[in-house]
């Protein structure tokens, strides 16, 4: 289960990418957007300034998110949906996705799919996290393998090859005829302490903490396993001048079919 308002407690940071992705996206007067994984739609409504005379649907898995979105009470459309039902209609000309692939596997192949099903000169723009290697998820994955959690934790992780390099992606979508642009961004986030909790635990309870979470249904469980995190991560992540460096990866592809 998603919660918005811990996946929003870093918003502005959360919300940079997106920006940067919508940047190079080049449609001018689109017919439909599309946001796939729109999570609580803070980012999506923001869709209707960059156009607005395009039809603008959210889409996530997520009722709680859907909720959230819908709540925000504008004329941007938020429904519920599975990634892997969606068919783009024939009016979709922007299908935008901010971190989501890397939790649906297989989604080249949902890639494949979009590029063939929709018309030329359409646009798929999608950033994920390139950073299953960071110190961040190997503390996550060494905690998740301890005797204690292995068996309830450790197999719902994301695997370090969730997601491919720019590189990979670029390949793919110009194999398919695209016109591809593929970036990598390493943001700097200076995370402020606030109280005894480490910011990047915080950080990860919002995403990358989610399979853990679900797993640990008891609250004291729950407890033990982020207090050893909480650990192992103020070791990664030391705070200096009130705040803890973290260094973020991610992979940006904007494609025009």
């Amino acid at each position: 289960m998603w919660d918005p308002s811990i996946y929003l407690r870093y918003g502005d940071e959360r919300a940079r990418p997106f920006g940067d992705l919508l940047a190079r996206v080049g449609s001018q007067e689109p017919r439909e957007v599309v946001d796939l994984g729109c999570g609580p739609g803070t980012l999506t409504v923001g869709l209707r300034e960059r156009w607005p005379h395009a039809r603008v649907l959210g889409l996530d898995s997520s009722e709680e998110m859907i909720a959230s979105a819908a709540a925000l009470g504008t004329d941007v459309e938020f429904k519920v949906t599975d990634v892997y039902d969606w068919t783009p209609g024939p009016a979709v000309d922007v299908v935008l996705s901010n971190a989501l692939l890397q939790w649906v596997p297989g989604h080249t192949d949902l890639l494949r799919r979009w590029v063939g099903e929709l018309g030329p000169g359409r646009w798929i723009a999608f950033q994920v996290p390139g950073n299953f290697d960071a110190p961040s998820h190997r503390a996550l994955r060494d905690v998740a393998a301890r005797p204690r959690w292995h068996d309830r934790v450790a197999e719902g992780l994301r695997d370090p090859a969730a997601v491919l390099d720019s590189a990979g992606y670029a390949e793919l979508l110009t194999g398919l005829g695209c016109h591809v642009d593929a970036w990598e961004t390493t943001y700097l986030h200076l995370l402020p302490v606030k109280d005894e909790e480490h910011p990047v635990l915080r950080w990860m309870e919002g995403t990358a903490m989610r399979p853990a979470r679900k797993a640990l249904t008891d609250p004291a469980d729950w407890d033990e396993f982020r207090a050893e995190l909480r650990r192992v991560l103020a070791e990664a992540y030391p705070a200096r001048n009130a705040v803890v460096a973290f260094p973020f990866r991610r992979i940006f592809v904007v494609a025009r079919t």
